[in-house]
């Protein structure tokens, strides 16, 4: 109910205000103006259908109504020298606690806004003279009504493999934009605002669908069957081995060469109480890209109204198969054309990762302390990036997120100091991979043209281990069987600092 009050920012209200030792003949009336955020934040609207308020110290608010809708910047011009004088009295013995997202805030010129001193007329002005037989009773009160998401929407985005794709757009109650289509369940844009409210686009991507079709990172993408890498491409299971596509050199990478980022999945936009939302769907046929088993995947897209982007993902199967999804989304938050990653502070809630050969983990654990991979206190990512060797050099490692494996908790936090826009992000699986853009080359042109240059952006991909079919103690974690559910959430919280 307070962010409610929030979202009438720059709208007048009339305040009727009473002391609580005081007679009903004492009520006092005052416009003012509601702004964000609030200064008050402990005085809570009520919870009855009429939306009154209660000051908890000295004075009782009886009623408010909407005035004028009008935006500050009319306000002043429209209302100098009407109702705009009247005041609220303090008591002379008490203080009295200022109204929610509002408190006092009345237009200069007035009054209102006056020194405490100006606040403390002998008498409050005389109530203007009633024509007979006028009706005296004080107008109902009017809800305050919860601000409302604007229904998804849905653009044709072109044709693959026979079928319509579609780019659908999320807005939430705050104007954070969301843009995803059904080809590969990619987010193509998220606009965040910075430190001074300013939307700006953070998420790397393409214009069009043929540019995602022609050659793509993984930009934005749901990654499946199996996420990250399987060494010499090739797994055992229930005595059965399996040859899969190498991708990757001698690798198999991101499900092969036609993963779930590839396909067409079948979406639906919803209406939900937390924020809009993006339902996809998809059936992976038996034998595809060399896995065993038919798996259902549900991947959902919410868009909160309160500025989070969560992502959570699911599976089943008829046959025992391998699962292991991850959203791959290239990050920077300085806007997605604004350079390099490099002067971003990261935090990483991993005391521990797992060393990669060839950008395999191969099952060995290693502690991060006086590593170029201690990230357990923020660090900006430059810093240590030509120490963490690799070719090419940057950070494309497994990270072991401390806690419970299974718990949804505290992963990674991102900021970017020049906009101040932090992005903090939980999920409930025990990896997350930190990768820095080490693949970008420059060849790439993204959205507006904008060239894409090593290290542009990043990728925070909460996992299951990579290889971990191939390494005994961590093989359990990717095998999923007929009865079973796999279940994967993360949650992306976005602010400004």
């Amino acid at each position: 109910q307070i962010r409610a009050l929030r979202r009438q920012a720059g709208r007048l209200f009339e305040v009727r205000i009473a002391p609580r030792s005081g007679p009903e003949s004492r009520l006092q009336r005052c416009p003012l103006v509601v702004f964000c955020p609030p200064v008050h934040p402990r005085v809570k609207l009520g919870r009855d259908t009429t939306n009154r308020a209660n000051l908890k110290r000295n004075h009782d608010i009886v009623s408010f109504r909407l005035l004028d809708p009008m935006p500050l910047s009319s306000l002043a011009s429209r209302h100098k020298g009407n109702s705009m004088k009247a005041i609220i009295r303090k008591q002379k013995t008490r203080t009295w606690t200022a109204l929610p997202a509002a408190l006092a805030f009345l237009i200069a010129g007035t009054g209102c806004g006056a020194s405490s001193k100006d606040q403390e007329p002998s008498a409050p002005p005389p109530p203007a003279a009633e024509p007979a037989g006028a009706d005296t009773a004080e107008p109902a009160p009017e809800p305050l009504k919860e601000a409302v998401a604007p229904a998804p929407t849905e653009d044709a985005y072109g044709e693959h493999d026979g079928k319509p794709v579609k780019l659908y757009t999320l807005t939430n109650t705050n104007g954070l934009v969301l843009k995803a289509t059904n080809y590969g369940a990619i987010i193509t844009e998220l606009h965040v605002p910075d430190a001074k409210g300013n939307l700006g686009d953070i998420v790397q991507g393409f214009g069009s669908l043929d540019e995602y079709v022609k050659s793509s990172p993984y930009f934005g993408a749901t990654i499946g069957r199996l996420a990250n890498r399987i060494k010499d491409a090739k797994f055992e299971l229930e005595g059965k081995k399996y040859k899969l596509a190498a991708n990757d050199g001698p690798n198999h990478l991101h499900g092969g060469k036609k993963g779930w980022d590839k396909v067409v999945w079948s979406a639906e936009a919803k209406t939900t109480e937390s924020g809009p939302q993006l339902v996809f769907t998809y059936t992976s046929p038996d034998g595809e890209e060399g896995y065993p088993g038919t798996v259902e995947a549900t991947v959902v897209y919410t868009l909160t109204n309160q500025n989070e982007l969560k992502v959570e993902m699911s599976a089943t199967t008829d046959k025992t198969t391998l699962v292991n999804m991850a959203h791959h989304t290239y990050w920077n938050l300085g806007g997605h054309d604004s350079g390099t990653i490099k002067d971003h502070e990261l935090t990483l809630m991993a005391d521990s990762y797992t060393p990669a050969p060839g950008l395999v983990p191969n099952g060995e654990v290693k502690g991060v302390k006086g590593t170029p991979f201690d990230f357990t206190t923020p660090k900006l990512i430059g810093k240590d990036l030509v120490a963490a060797g690799g070719k090419p050099i940057g950070f494309d490692h497994n990270w072991i997120v401390n806690g419970d494996a299974h718990t949804l908790r505290p992963v990674a936090k991102l900021k970017h100091p020049g906009t101040g826009r932090v992005m903090e992000l939980s999920a409930d699986q025990p990896g997350i991979q930190f990768y820095s853009g080490n693949f970008l080359d420059g060849k790439l042109k993204g959205k507006g043209g904008v060239v894409y240059p090593q290290y542009s952006g990043l990728c925070l991909e909460s996992q299951k281990i990579p290889n971990s079919i191939n390494v005994p103690a961590w093989r359990e974690e990717v095998i999923l069987k007929p009865g079973a559910k796999y279940e994967h959430t993360m949650v992306h919280k976005f602010t400004a600092e």
